[in-house]
C-alpha cells in the first residue's frame, strides 16, 4: 500500500504563509472506511517517522484526520500549538464524534470543520470548532457568503480553500476571510511584479561570496542556482548579443566560467540596484527551488532522458517565471536560449520533459490520479516519487533557513568560542 504526502501553503490576510495543509493519499477503498484500519496504520507509521521541523519549518500544520486516526491519538504526535485538526463529515457522523472532538478541544488543539452544512450535527459541534473551511471553487455560489456570515456570527475564523482563480481570490478578499489556500497559493498574491526581483538574503550571500579574496565558483553556483530570478537573469545576460557566443550557455556553472570573477562582480553590482522593494514572493521562489530540486532528483533515475541534470533543474525552476514576471511563459522564455525539449516541456507539457514537470506539479497539487499517470509514463513508482519529494522538502527547508538567517550558525559558533575563551582566561 503506497502512501504519498504533500504540503500546500496557507496564507493569512496579510498574504503571509502561516501554515501548510498536510495532504496524504492512500488506497481510496480503505482511507475512509471506519472498519478498515490498514490506512490508519500506514498513516500512523508515516507521521511517527516524520521530521516535523524539516517538513513544516516554523509553520503550523492543517491535517485532516479520519476517525481511525483520531481514535488512535495520532494528533498527539503534533504539538497542540502547531496543529489544526481538520474534520470532515465522516467524523461528524461517527458515533463517538462528540466525545472525540471535545477531548481534543480540551487538550488545546484547534479544530477546523470542512464542508459545513446547515444541519443539527454540524451546529451540535460548533462550540468545539475554531475554524470553518469554505470551498471557493465556485466563487459565484451564493451559499459562500452565507456560510462566511454564519461562521462570523458564531465567532469562528474562516479559511477559504480551492482559491484557484483570480475570481475566487477577489471573492475571498471581499468577504475578508482569515486564511486562504489554492493549488499554488503563492501565485495568488495580489502584488504586481513588473520586473525580476531577487531574494534579498540570497543576494546578500552572493555579494559576500563574490567579494572574497578567492571566490569559490562552486559556492557561487549553489547560491545562484537556488534563486530562480538570479538564475534567469544570469543565463539571459550571458546569452545576450553583448557576449556573441557561438554556442548557447545552458547552466549556471558554464556561465560563471565564461564571465570570470571580474565580470561576475560587475553583474552582481548592477543587480544590487534592481531588488530594493523585494516584491517577489519568497514563497514562490521557494516553490521554484523545490520544483527544480525535485526534477533534478527524479531525472537521475530516468535513463535516456533528453535533459541533463542541470537542464532538469531549470525545467522546475522556470515553471514559475510567468507568475514572477507577470507575462505569458512563452514571452519569458523567448529570449532565453535553452534546449528545445526544455521549452516544449514548459510551454506545451509534451514529451518526457512535459511528463516530468507534470508529475512534479500534480504532486504539488495532491492530484493523485494525475500523479499516478505521470509516474507510470516515466516508469516511476508512487512510493519512490513520495520519498524524493520528502527528501527535497527537507533539503530546501535547510537551505531556506540558511538564507533567512545567514549568520545564525556563525553567531552560535562565535558565542561558543567566546565562552570557551572566557573559561580559559
Amino acid at each position: 500500500m503506497e502512501t504519498c504526502i504533500v504540503r500546500q501553503p496557507i496564507m493569512n490576510r496579510e498574504k503571509k504563509v502561516v501554515a501548510y495543509e498536510v495532504m496524504y493519499q492512500e488506497d481510496e477503498s480503505s482511507l475512509y472506511n471506519q472498519q478498515d484500519t490498514r490506512a490508519a496504520n500506514a498513516i500512523q507509521d508515516f507521521f511517527m517517522g516524520l521530521d516535523q521541523n524539516n517538513f513544516l519549518g516554523d509553520k503550523d500544520a492543517f491535517v485532516t484526520f479520519t476517525p481511525n486516526l483520531l481514535m488512535k491519538n495520532i494528533p498527539r504526535i503534533f504539538s497542540e500549538k502547531r496543529l489544526v485538526i481538520q474534520i470532515e463529515d465522516n467524523v461528524i457522523i461517527h458515533p463517538l464524534a462528540q466525545r472525540i472532538i471535545c477531548r481534543y478541544k480540551k487538550q488545546g488543539y484547534r479544530l477546523a470543520l470542512m464542508n459545513f452544512e446547515f444541519t443539527p450535527r454540524c451546529f451540535g459541534i460548533l462550540d468545539n470548532i475554531s475554524i470553518i473551511k469554505v470551498d471557493f471553487s465556485n466563487p459565484e455560489d451564493p451559499n459562500i457568503a452565507q456560510l462566511v456570515s454564519v461562521a462570523r456570527s458564531f465567532g469562528k475564523q474562516v479559511a477559504a480553500y480551492n482559491v484557484n482563480t483570480a475570481e475566487a481570490r477577489e471573492k475571498a478578499n471581499e468577504l475578508q476571510v482569515d486564511f486562504y489556500q489554492g493549488k499554488n497559493v503563492a501565485s495568488l498574491l495580489s502584488t504586481s511584479v513588473r520586473r525580476m526581483d531577487h531574494l534579498q538574503s540570497n543576494f546578500f550571500q552572493l555579494m559576500i561570496a563574490v567579494t572574497k579574496e578567492e571566490p569559490n565558483l562552486d559556492d557561487i553556483d549553489r547560491i545562484i542556482s537556488q534563486d530562480v530570478t538570479l538564475t534567469y537573469s544570469l543565463l539571459k545576460m550571458i546569452n545576450s548579443s553583448y557576449f556573441a557566443l557561438r554556442t548557447q550557455v545552458k547552466s549556471v556553472m558554464q556561465a560563471l566560467m565564461i564571465l570570470g570573477v571580474g565580470q561576475l562582480k560587475q553583474w552582481v553590482y548592477l543587480m544590487s540596484f534592481s531588488g530594493e522593494d523585494d516584491s517577489a514572493s519568497n514563497e514562490l521562489i521557494r516553490t521554484a527551488f523545490l520544483r527544480g530540486n525535485m526534477c533534478q532528483a527524479l531525472v537521475d533515475f530516468l535513463p535516456d532522458f533528453p535533459l541533463s541534470r542541470s537542464e532538469a533543474y531549470l525545467l522546475g525552476m522556470f515553471s514559475t517565471l510567468d507568475t514572477l514576471m507577470q507575462v505569458p511563459l512563452e514571452d519569458a522564455m523567448k529570449e532565453l536560449p535553452v534546449a528545445e525539449e526544455l521549452k516544449e516541456g514548459l510551454m506545451t507539457g509534451e514529451g518526457k520533459s512535459g511528463a516530468l514537470l507534470r508529475l512534479v506539479l500534480r504532486y504539488e497539487d495532491a492530484d493523485w490520479h494525475a500523479v499516478a499517470a505521470a509516474a507510470a509514463e516515466l516508469d516511476l513508482s508512487m512510493t519512490f516519487v513520495a520519498q524524493k519529494y520528502l527528501e527535497c522538502v527537507e533539503y530546501v527547508n535547510d537551505i531556506w533557513d540558511d538564507l533567512m538567517h545567514p549568520f545564525a550558525n556563525q553567531k552560535t559558533g562565535d558565542k561558543d568560542a567566546d565562552e570557551a575563551e572566557t573559561q580559559d582566561s
